[in-house]
């Protein structure tokens, strides 16, 4: 597989589509990338010369990717979060930040669903039948002691 800043690319896709596996590169990027490169997006990623590979990686070097454009997102979310922000707030409860629906859906963000009345109602029944059980064995010897 050919590696292009430290990422492993498919060697069986197309250059164009290959680039996309990098963080931060999507479809209208890659078009300037191999423009600004010179090279025919078509061709397969393994049929890359190693003097191409530099082409990608230099032209690449003008743009925010992987590491770098991880840690911005992070530090943007993290000063979001101390400036104490509406979308700073969303972000640290792990709820939707752009106004979606909450009350349904949003199970991506939220997690896996935890049921809350069952719970309870089981938990009061066992809670009360113990009660119960104590209340009648004081009944039965007479109180107290």
């Amino acid at each position: 597989m050919p590696r292009i800043i430290g990422v492993d690319i498919p060697e069986e896709k197309p250059t164009w589509i290959s680039l996309t596996y990098l963080y931060g590169v999507g479809r209208n990027n890659v078009v300037k990338i191999l423009e600004e490169a010179r090279i025919d997006g078509r061709k397969r990623a393994k049929d890359l010369t190693p003097e191409e590979l530099g082409r990608i990686s230099k032209a690449l070097e003008n743009y925010k990717i992987e590491g770098n454009l991880r840690k911005e997102i992070a530090e943007n979310i993290k000063q979001l979060k101390e400036i104490g922000s509406y979308r700073g707030v969303r972000h640290a409860r792990n709820l939707p930040v752009r106004g979606q629906r909450t009350r349904t859906n949003a199970r991506t963000k939220r997690g896996k669903r935890v049921t809350i009345g069952a719970m309870k109602k089981d938990l009061l029944a066992a809670k009360t039948t113990k009660e119960q059980s104590k209340d009648s064995g004081k009944a039965a010897s007479g109180g107290k002691k």
